[in-house]
C-alpha cells in the first residue's frame, strides 16, 4: 500500500501537467467517467497528434534536447517533472512533453535502469479504449509484450507488431487536448522481404490503414543504399507510416531514425538544429520525390527530416 501511495505522488505533479492542456477540467481523474470500447464506428486512435514519439536521453541531456528541437521545429513543452514513475515496476525519471508544428514527443531522461521492455517502443498511440485496443492488436496477429496495467493518470500497455516494431497504448482518464499538427510524422519501419506480410496484415488490420504508395523499385539512395528497394507508404488514423524493405544491411545511422518530420525549408531546419547542437548524421539528398537528412541532437534522439522536392 505505501509502495502504491508513493507512486501517486510521484505522479501528481505529472497529472497536473497533462490536465494542463486540457481546454475544461470541471471533471477530476477521481470522478471522469470510465472509457467505453469502440463500436465498429468508433475509431481507435483520437488522431494522429496523440501518437506522441516516444524518446529517451542520455542522462542530464533534457534541457539541451529540449532548447534544441524547439529551436529547429518551433513548439513548447511543459514544465519538467521529476520523479516521475510510469511503468508497472517501480523506476524514476525527469519527464516532459513537447508540442510541435510536425510532431508531439513524450520525453524521458531515467534515473533508474529502464525497466524491460521500456525504451524500445517508439510510440505511444493514445486509443479509446487500451484493453479492447489490445485484443484488436491480438487478433490483427501482432504480440502483447507488457499487459495492461494502471497508474495515477491513466491505462497502458505495449504491442509488438510482426517485424519487432514496439509500440505503447495509453488511454488517459481525461485525455489531454493536443493541437492539430500542421505536418502528421511518419513512423519509419524497416523489414525484411520475408517480414512484409506479417508485418503488414497485422498493421493494417489494426490501425485500419490503407496504402497509399506502393513502389517496388524505389530509389534506395533514400537510406543510404545504392540500387533500388520496395517502399510502401500507409496511412491511418495513427498518422501516416513508410515501410522499407531492404536486407537489413543498412549503413548507420539508418535504422536508428524511428520518426520522419515533414518541414517546408529543410535548410533552414538542418541550420537551426545545429546551431544548437545538433549534428547531421547524414547529409542532406533527393530521393523519391523528397529531399532529406538525418539530425542526432543532444541526448542521442535520431530523426529522419524531409523536405518534398519540389518545395524552395
Amino acid at each position: 500500500m505505501e509502495e502504491i501511495t508513493m507512486r501517486i505522488r510521484s505522479l501528481t505533479p505529472l497529472l497536473a501537467g497533462l490536465l494542463a492542456l486540457v481546454p475544461s477540467i470541471g471533471t477530476s481523474v477521481a470522478h471522469a467517467a470510465p472509457a467505453h470500447a469502440p463500436t465498429q464506428a468508433q475509431p481507435v486512435s483520437y488522431g494522429p497528434q496523440y501518437a506522441a514519439a516516444h524518446v529517451y536521453l542520455e542522462p542530464g541531456s533534457m534541457p539541451a534536447f529540449v532548447r534544441s528541437w524547439e529551436a529547429a521545429f518551433g513548439g513548447s513543452h511543459l514544465d519538467f517533472v521529476d520523479n516521475v514513475d510510469v511503468t508497472p515496476t517501480p523506476s524514476s525519471a525527469l519527464w516532459t512533453f513537447i508540442t510541435s508544428p510536425v510532431g508531439d514527443l513524450s520525453v524521458f531522461d531515467y534515473h533508474t535502469p529502464l525497466p524491460h521492455p521500456f525504451g524500445e517502443e517508439r510510440t505511444g498511440w493514445g486509443v479509446t479504449d487500451v484493453d479492447a485496443a489490445l485484443k484488436a492488436a491480438r487478433d490483427s496477429g501482432a504480440y502483447e509484450l507488457v499487459a495492461p496495467f494502471d497508474d495515477a493518470i491513466g491505462r497502458n500497455a505495449v504491442i509488438q507488431f510482426p517485424g519487432g516494431i514496439d509500440t505503447q497504448l495509453w488511454l488517459n482518464f481525461t485525455p489531454p487536448k493536443l493541437p492539430e499538427l500542421t505536418t502528421v510524422p511518419e513512423n519509419r519501419v524497416y523489414v525484411t522481404a520475408g517480414t512484409l506480410r506479417p508485418f503488414l496484415s497485422s498493421y493494417l488490420r489494426f490501425t485500419r490503414g490503407r496504402v497509399v504508395d506502393d513502389q517496388l523499385a524505389a530509389d534506395a539512395a533514400e537510406v543510404g543504399e545504392t540500387g533500388r528497394m520496395h517502399r510502401i507508404s500507409i496511412t491511418s488514423q495513427f498518422g501516416k507510416t513508410v515501410v522499407f524493405v531492404t536486407d537489413g544491411h543498412l549503413p548507420n545511422p539508418y535504422g536508428h531514425e524511428v520518426t520522419g518530420y515533414q518541414v517546408s525549408d529543410l535548410d533552414s531546419t538542418v541550420a537551426k538544429a545545429t546551431a544548437t547542437g545538433a549534428q547531421v548524421v547524414a547529409e542532406p539528398h533527393t530521393a523519391n520525390g523528397r529531399t532529406s537528412a538525418v539530425l542526432k541532437f543532444p541526448g542521442g534522439y535520431i530523426a529522419e527530416v524531409h523536405q518534398d522536392a519540389g518545395v524552395s
